[in-house]
């Protein structure tokens, strides 16, 4: 590989925050508030750790070693869980929280597939460098001297595990052990460099990433499936407007759950918004309203989505 990458050769896409579209997406993440704030505070610290400093002064000004610890973080927050645990959804729309929170602009850059390589000697090394440079350059642009950042960067790095896999793995080919050296070493410029910058990666198996690359993280957010209060809520939150009432709630609840002696799993998030909401809908329309006793028929009827199994764990 002997030209430079171009920018559509590294990136999926380039998001500017803050913004209604992804605003919209986010609000529609009904029970994960606690993750959407959590993460969007750790990734405001990270972008902007000026925030932080204005707060210690305001609220405790003589922990200034204590400051210093926060701030010395990594900038890597790793969301791990199962598929359709709303993970990803979040990631590419929580930079709209941050950018909102830290008044500042955020640019979201993920990561695109092609950086993987198609194996060549030095390909995939290349790739995440010119990755990596670009986003260093990007947020030194956007770093001032007065320590409060003029925006901030976020590069997404989804089904993390094919790209920062472990060494230790005996079957890891050459190329792919530098690959991930190579993102360790970006990780560190980002860091070392204290620039308006985080990154965050995704993936379905948290034991299968490097551990070098699981130290340097700030923040571990583990995603599960829903439990009966955040289906309850979420079902409620979409179905009480349609004219069901507590008891077909409570049935759709118990239907979507883990099942004694058939499954030890229940529905996800995105089963439920993607998959049973519109299917209700959908039998009904266009010639009836939605009837309560057949919405939980449906849910009965239908399985959720097999959890993904993790060999290496």
């Amino acid at each position: 590989m002997n030209a430079r990458p171009t920018i559509d050769e590294l990136f999926e896409r380039r998001i500017t925050y803050p913004d209604f579209e992804p605003q919209g997406r986010l609000a529609r993440l009904v029970g994960l508030d606690d993750y959407k704030t959590r993460l969007t505070k750790i990734l405001g610290l990270l972008v902007n750790p000026a925030g932080l400093e204005v707060w210690v002064k305001r609220h405790h000004p003589d922990a200034g070693a204590l400051l210093d610890i926060v701030l010395r973080r990594p900038p890597l927050v790793v969301l791990a869980g199962d598929v359709g645990s709303g993970k990803t959804e979040l990631a590419e729309t929580i930079g709209d929280a941050v950018a909102r929170q830290e008044r500042i602009e955020i640019t979201l850059l993920p990561l695109s597939l092609s950086t993987r390589g198609q194996g060549r000697v030095g390909e995939m090394t290349q790739l995440l460098s010119a990755v990596f440079d670009y986003t260093v350059a990007e947020a030194t642009r956007l770093k001032s001297a007065s320590g409060r950042a003029r925006g901030g960067v976020i590069l997404l790095v989804d089904e993390a595990d094919a790209l920062a896999q472990s060494r230790e793995a005996a079957q890891m080919h050459h190329e792919d052990r530098a690959g991930v050296n190579a993102f360790i070493r970006g990780i560190d410029r980002l860091a070392n460099g204290k620039l308006p910058a985080a990154v965050i990666m995704c993936t379905n198996r948290l034991s299968a990433l490097d551990p070098a690359v699981q130290r340097r993280a700030a923040e571990v957010m583990s995603f599960t499936r829903p439990n009966d209060e955040q289906r309850r809520f979420l079902l409620s939150s979409r179905l009480e407007s349609l004219g069901l009432g507590r008891q077909h709630i409570d049935a759709m609840v118990a239907a979507t759950g883990p099942q004694r002696g058939t499954r030890d799993h229940g529905f996800t998030f995105s089963d439920l918004t993607q998959r049973l909401l519109p299917s209700i809908v959908l039998d009904a329309y266009p010639s009836q309203a939605v009837d309560g006793a057949r919405a939980v028929e449906i849910a009965r009827a239908m399985a959720p989505t097999p959890p993904f199994r993790d060999a290496s764990a």
